[in-house]
């Protein structure tokens, strides 16, 4: 197949390489596996990663502009770093970095339903012709690959499932909680998985509740159009993360595995790539383009994508605070009884790039020259 080409269809997006050998981690079999030369190669990218370079490359030639991002550097670094996080492993404190990777591995396992609640005909919706583009493969491959990457599929492991074996290798099979629930209920979930139908329903009357564009624009390309922002910049942030995780892991000193948990963090992180690729290009092409509302009235999509992006950015900050209050809370749970629990803990913070202030806000640490 020709990667000139445009178009594909679902089995073609969804293909994989041949492997010389699976990856199996702990005698199960995970998704990806090796090429000849002993490498790793993300499963499901035989024509996935040429099929969005060539969108990517289409997108660039006819605007100009540059695709919808967001630098690394404007996202916020992982909480707690890496100095911080291999102080607390020194001195015993496992607790948190296990909860830690435990939650990575749920909320991934969430990603199932990236499948459900998209627009099939999103053309519709569109004045100009989606042929050819990120836009148009949504559903047809992109967004069942994401969500195959995330939560497994069939007989294959993923995501989820790699996170947790990293920590059981580092660890050796610490003691877990399912955190499932407790997840859910973060992200405004119900505790418990709800069946299509309710889910599909939730989701609808949380479209209409959520509504931030003109009000015949369908809201449920608009719920899907802010469900990719905000997935956008969790893959973007998550990015921080891998770097964090690899980093502590690989350290054998502090963790078991002989460096093999910091391995499949690696693996984890080059099958994420193809996930930011295609929501950037996504995002940029219907940016691009004319909205059509159901009274026939047309939207310049800049206008409408600029709005769910600053909305995302908002959400995303947001979060981000809440997430270092919560891992701080599992920190100072972790120390409590502890007769050195304050030295511990001004230790730790001295490392941090982040401190709680006096006022509960969060600020940066000035490095000695007194800049921020």
């Amino acid at each position: 197949m020709s990667f000139t080409e445009l178009n594909f269809d679902f089995d073609a997006l969804l293909a994989s390489h041949s492997y010389r050998e699976p990856l199996v981690i702990g005698g199960v079999r995970c998704h990806g596996g090796y090429d000849d030369c002993g490498n790793y190669v993300s499963p499901r990218t035989l024509n996935r990663v040429p099929a969005i370079r060539a969108w990517q490359e289409r997108y660039r030639k006819d605007f100009g502009y540059p695709l919808l991002d967001r630098a690394m550097e404007d996202t916020p670094p992982n909480y707690p770093n890496v100095a911080q996080a291999k102080f607390l492993l020194r001195n015993g404190i496992r607790e948190p970095m296990i909860r830690t990777l435990t939650r990575i591995g749920t909320v991934e396992g969430f990603g199932a339903s990236i499948r459900f609640g998209a627009v099939e005909d999103i053309q519709r919706h569109f004045v100009e012709d989606l042929s050819g583009t990120a836009t148009a493969h949504l559903t047809r491959g992109l967004y069942e690959a994401h969500a195959r990457d995330e939560a497994g599929f069939d007989d294959e492991a993923g995501h989820k499932q790699m996170w947790w074996a990293a920590r059981d290798i580092a660890f050796e099979n610490p003691p877990v909680e399912d955190l499932a629930a407790e997840m859910r209920r973060a992200m405004g979930m119900p505790a418990e998985p709800l069946p299509l139908a309710e889910m599909m329903r939730r989701m609808a009357e949380q479209a209409m509740a959520d509504r931030l564009l003109p009000a015949d624009v369908d809201p449920m390309l608009e719920a899907q159009l802010a469900r990719m922002a905000r997935l956008l910049l969790i893959e973007i942030n998550a990015f921080h993360t891998f770097v964090w995780a690899e980093a502590v892991l690989s350290d054998t000193s502090l963790v078991a595995g002989d460096g093999d948990p910091a391995r499949i963090i690696s693996f984890i992180r080059a099958d994420e790539t193809p996930h930011v690729e295609y929501l950037k290009c996504a995002l940029s092409e219907m940016r691009e383009r004319t909205f059509r509302g159901a009274s026939g009235r047309a939207y310049p999509g800049r206008e409408l994508i600029e709005a769910i992006w600053q909305r995302a950015l908002a959400t995303s900050a947001r979060r981000g605070v809440e997430g270092r209050n919560a891992e701080l809370a599992e920190i100072t749970a972790a120390l409590e009884g502890n007769p050195r629990r304050d030295e511990l803990l001004e230790e730790f913070h001295a490392l941090g790039d982040l401190r709680p202030g006096p006022d509960g806000q969060w600020v940066a640490i000035q490095d000695a020259s007194g800049a921020n």
